[in-house]
């Protein structure tokens, strides 16, 4: 109520059009739905309102015609799946397969491959090229946002459209229509803002990230794959032109210094090789009957960037501070610096080996970009197209990508001062696998930016004519002043200030204007809130027993929040059976193959269903009534003490660390409070089972909600009595 109605005026009295951004998909529905009320009749609302999201969003009419030609030799349940998405494709209104109008049981019957198959996870869209191009979604969607009032659309998409604008005027380029970027934008979750610009501006150089690339430029190289290559998308577009041909040719020879297929295991098999068992004795052979055999032996050349990844993972390994770790799952990270011998002159090997692939890439741009004015007069729109949207794919997935890889093997031999605060930060970082087999699932070079909303920030301040960032959590406050009356305190300008620098307004040219709103909500009558004292959450069995008691006592309507996917599972596995017995069924994300936004749907629907989440439900779920009357969280959501936090901390805190993570803390807790109170009409319980959570953080609950400790039983008999 507070921008949609507003921004929808604005829109159509001066013609333009705002976008609306907010953190996830689930989100972008949300909003969607919302817009119902601005434009009740389905027709009207499509032509007002458009939701736009990435290309790997939606179905790819190629992919779903190239999977159906070879369902012949599929098994029969992909077989099914593919009729069931045809008769979807019928009758969708976007072909949006995540979060759209495709049921959300369909990845659960079938699995999500059956969805992500026939969507454009590849990047290898042809465009004007392709038989279906103009009945493809995403170009349509692309074509009614142009003419939308509003545009409901994600951080992320928002982030990476400014920024390539910024970089496409930048290189004296043409905005194409799809690069056009609007002027006017409101950011929902604001408090996200520099979580969804860590993302967007941050850099890998990891075996997958350039495993990824190699199969962009060179295809399927051989293997059973729909993957097509870049010479086989441009195709009709270089042949002819040597002028293309050669710099696309020299391009593709040089993508063979990328990771090649089976990349992933030669890495992981790097440690048993090193530790193999010595070589067994000489055969004795006394009286000669086996002679030695000469050895013929061709020296191997070692593909550049494996090598700079086999010592990028040596150099993580012996850093560790535990070697066991290194047989568990999940990551391991240390800084870059100092770096383990060898490193450097790999890297800057590798360096040279990308440069010859990014300056033939960039040339082929260049050149395609000067025939759209070379050839003018012959082109036809669909080429022209065709051009535009190839020249933007290679700055995009390639060129960009490889300048920053770049970039950042020439700053290896460059330690940062240890008197200066670092405008960058850099690690490395090892993933394990958390399915299938134990080992390696990929290493990689990271660099991040120490403050993301300057980058931000740099890509917003010239297409923003107009910015409002709104959310509930912007503000931490330690004391009880709320509302625009509050006094002008040096506690609540800190907390201003504090709030400018999470969402980079302090790094915009002109000043913010700050609004605080009160909640109309009585948190005194509508809630109770209770810290568990007596739950050790150490222990996935105790921890289970208490959510299985607080959901019973409630008669379902529970949301459980957890810090950690494996204490979710854990949990679920031993409460599923009980609660089903009650008649209280129980939902799970990272569990059931259902996407978010079906699984909140249901809980909505089903009063007594309980629903078990990470952050994704704890920010922004919208369960007003019945459906949500008890929030439990596990334990008080301090922020992971990874590298990027710990460089954070010490640079951005100001001195006071303790008080930085306190105030994530208390701004998760608020988030998670926020679930529970969505009308005035509501009533619910919020439990946190930490029996160490310090008083300082109680603050992140609103006036009213008074904190009690209590023993879970005690704890049980009060919900029951409240609800």
């Amino acid at each position: 109520l507070g921008y949609t109605p507003p921004a929808s005026v604005w829109a159509q009295r001066n013609g333009g059009s705002v976008w609306i951004s907010t953190y996830t998909r689930h989100l972008q529905r949300q909003i969607e739905q919302e817009t119902h009320r601005l434009f009740p009749d389905d027709a009207t609302r499509r032509h007002h309102i458009v939701l736009r999201k990435g290309r790997e969003n939606y179905l790819c009419l190629l992919n779903m015609e190239e999977a159906v030609n070879s369902a012949a030799s599929r098994l029969a349940g992909v077989t099914i799946a593919l009729a069931m998405l045809a008769r979807w494709t019928r009758a969708t209104a976007d072909g949006d397969l995540l979060g759209g109008d495709l049921p959300g049981w369909f990845g659960d019957l079938y699995g999500q491959g059956s969805v992500f198959g026939v969507a454009d996870r590849r990047g290898e869209c042809i465009h004007g090229a392709c038989p279906h191009y103009q009945r493809c979604f995403v170009e349509h969607t692309i074509r009614r946002a142009r003419e939308a009032d509003l545009v409901i659309a994600n951080h992320a998409l928002v982030m990476a459209q400014a920024a390539y604008a910024q970089a496409a005027m930048g290189d004296d380029a043409e905005e194409t229509e799809e690069d056009a970027t609007p002027s006017r934008y409101i950011f929902d979750e604001g408090h996200h803002l520099a979580d969804a610009a860590d993302g967007a501006f941050s850099a890998e150089l990891s075996g997958l990230e350039a495993a990824e690339l190699r199969r962009w430029l060179l295809g399927a190289e051989g293997r059973r794959s729909r993957a097509r290559g870049l010479k086989r998308r441009l195709d009709d577009l270089v042949v002819g032109f040597p002028r293309l041909e050669a710099p696309l040719d020299a391009a593709l020879m040089a993508a063979h210094a990328l990771p090649a297929p089976g990349w992933s295991a030669r890495l992981a098999d790097a440690e048993s090789s090193e530790t193999s068992p010595p070589e067994p004795p000489p055969f004795d052979d006394p009286d000669g009957l086996f002679p030695p055999q000469p050895v013929l032996a061709e020296p191997v050349l070692e593909n550049p960037t494996e090598s700079f990844l086999r010592l990028l993972r040596q150099q993580v390994l012996a850093r560790s501070e535990d070697r066991r770790q290194t047989h568990q799952y999940g990551a391991l990270e240390c800084d870059l610096h100092p770096l383990i011998p060898d490193l450097t002159e790999s890297g800057q090997a590798l360096a040279r080996a990308l440069s010859r692939i990014a300056e033939p890439l960039r040339t082929l741009a260049e050149r395609l970009q000067a025939r759209l004015q070379d050839d003018a007069d012959s082109l036809d729109s669909v080429t022209r197209g065709r051009i535009e949207a190839m020249v933007r794919g290679l700055r995009r997935r390639a060129i960009t990508r490889l300048d920053a890889w770049i970039s950042m093997l020439d700053a290896l031999d460059q330690p940062p001062p240890a008197d200066t605060t670092p405008t960058h930060i850099h690690f490395i970082r090892l993933d394990r696998r958390q399915q299938q087999r134990p080992g390696e699932h990929d290493v990689g070079l990271h660099r991040h930016w120490l403050d993301p909303t300057i980058p931000f920030a740099a890509v917003m301040a010239m297409p923003a004519q107009g910015m409002l960032i709104t959310s509930a959590t912007l503000r931490d406050q330690s004391d009880a002043t709320h509302g625009q009356d509050e006094p002008e305190t040096e506690e609540a300008e800190h907390a201003w200030e504090a709030a400018e620098a999470r969402t980079g307004a302090n790094h915009f040219p002109s000043p913010a204007i700050r609004a605080s709103l009160t909640s109309p909500f009585d948190y005194a009558r509508q809630t109770r809130t209770f810290i568990v004292t007596d739950v050790d959450h150490a222990s996935i069995a105790d921890l289970a027993a208490a959510y299985r008691t607080l959901f019973e006592a409630s008669g379902g309507g529970g949301l459980g929040l957890f810090t950690a996917i494996s204490r979710l599972r854990g949990v679920h596995s031993r409460i599923a059976p009980a609660l089903e017995d009650q008649g209280l069924p129980l939902y799970a994300q990272h569990v059931d193959a259902m996407d978010n936004a079906t699984l909140v749907d249901i809980f909505r629907t089903e009063e007594h269903a309980c629903l078990l989440g990470t952050d994704a439900m704890r920010d922004g779920v919208d369960v007003p009534g019945n459906a949500l009357r008890l929030v439990v969280f596990e334990r008080v959501p301090w922020p992971r003490p990874d590298i990027l936090h710990r460089e954070r901390r010490i640079h951005l805190s100001g001195g006071d660390t303790t008080g930085y993570d306190d105030r994530i803390a208390r701004l998760r807790l608020r988030q998670a409070f926020g679930r529970l109170i969505r009308s005035q009409s509501d009533k619910g319980v919020f439990v946190l089972l930490d029996r160490r959570t310090p008083s300082r953080l109680l603050s992140a609950f609103p006036p009213g909600a008074e904190v009690r400790r209590l023993g879970l039983a005690d704890a049980a008999r009060e919900i029951r009595a409240f609800l």
